[in-house]
């Protein structure tokens, strides 16, 4: 069982705006005064494309599906939250609180995979909780330690707690559940999803506690990383606004681990919080403005990580 793959699935964007449908929870999400649409979309695919072309030259395979021009799919650049890939071959789907996203679902991916010599076993499908207006978005809500069977996720109108914990019994996985907070207009409200504040790396974990408001849940999550040997580099919420949060940890080159972020989230950490990944790890980071000022999602949402076996 392993934490971390060298394989990563992204969709290149083709309609990429600000979503309106997720505007309504998805608070890091602004509209750029004055930009067309074509220019933001325009932006977004340089954007994409320069973080692939990166995380190709550290050594990290990137299967790349393009998005369809005739679906209005504004955040199919950020994959993961309706598909996971697991080492038994089974894959996850998950249903969508946004009805736009739920089109980004699409079994010609699957096939993709499979013509790339993926072996997919079975398929558990999620997606009918939505007729119950019930939501999982995948990586994006479940923050998974692999390693230790682990399973973390922030409640939210995101991440039904009942549909998490049918979740973690069919991937046998322990649930660990709190909610996590960010100030908005002088209120707390939910994070919309648990990968923004939190991230799990093999020997590490990147977390803002402080958005853990519940003293009682904060100092359970804490308990399970540091059972599972994890060194906890904390950051603050300013720095989860920066997307100091949303980072992922892979493999390149001669089985080399790094974590992977944006421009803008390497900018805000400070350099103690530098040497603490980089006692683990090596860094890379991608310039990733446009995406994450219209999309409200960062580096480790455009990852579908596949750890599916091979042929």
């Amino acid at each position: 069982m392993q934490q971390t793959t060298n394989t990563i699935l992204m969709v290149r964007p083709v309609n990429f705006r600000m979503n309106e449908q997720t505007a309504v929870n998805n608070y890091y999400q602004h509209e750029v005064e004055g930009v067309l649409p074509e220019t933001v979309n325009v932006k977004a695919q340089k954007e994409f494309d320069a973080y692939v072309e990166k995380l190709r030259s550290i050594g990290v395979k990137v299967i790349v599906v393009n998005d369809r021009i005739e679906t209005d799919t504004p955040d199919s650049v950020f994959p993961n939250n309706w598909v996971s890939f697991h080492e038994d071959g089974n894959v996850g789907v998950y249903p969508m609180f946004a009805e736009n996203r739920r089109l980004e679902r699409r079994e010609d991916i699957l096939e993709t995979l499979e013509s790339e010599g993926f072996i997919i076993n079975n398929v558990i499908d999620y997606t009918s909780a939505e007729d119950e207006g019930v939501f999982l978005e995948g990586t994006g809500s479940v923050i998974l330690d692999r390693v230790n069977r682990k399973a973390y996720c922030a409640l939210s109108p995101r991440a039904d707690e009942d549909l998490f914990i049918e979740f973690c019994e069919d991937f046998e996985y322990f649930p660990i559940i709190f909610t996590a907070n960010q100030t908005v207009d002088g209120k707390r409200k939910p994070i919309y999803h648990t990968n923004v504040m939190m991230c799990i790396a093999e020997n590490f974990a990147v977390i803002c506690l402080s958005s853990i408001d519940d003293k009682k849940e904060r100092k359970n999550v804490i308990k399970h990383l540091k059972l599972s040997g994890k060194d906890i580099i904390d950051i603050t919420e300013k720095q989860v606004a920066n997307f100091a949060g949303n980072m992922l940890q892979v493999r390149g080159d001669n089985d080399e681990r790094y974590l992977i972020m944006s421009k803008t989230a390497y900018n805000s950490l400070t350099q103690s919080q530098i040497n603490g990944i980089e006692k683990h790890c090596k860094i890379m980071y991608s310039a990733l403005n446009t995406i994450e000022t219209c999309g409200g999602g960062s580096a480790r949402c455009m990852m579908a990580e596949i750890f599916l076996p091979t042929t």
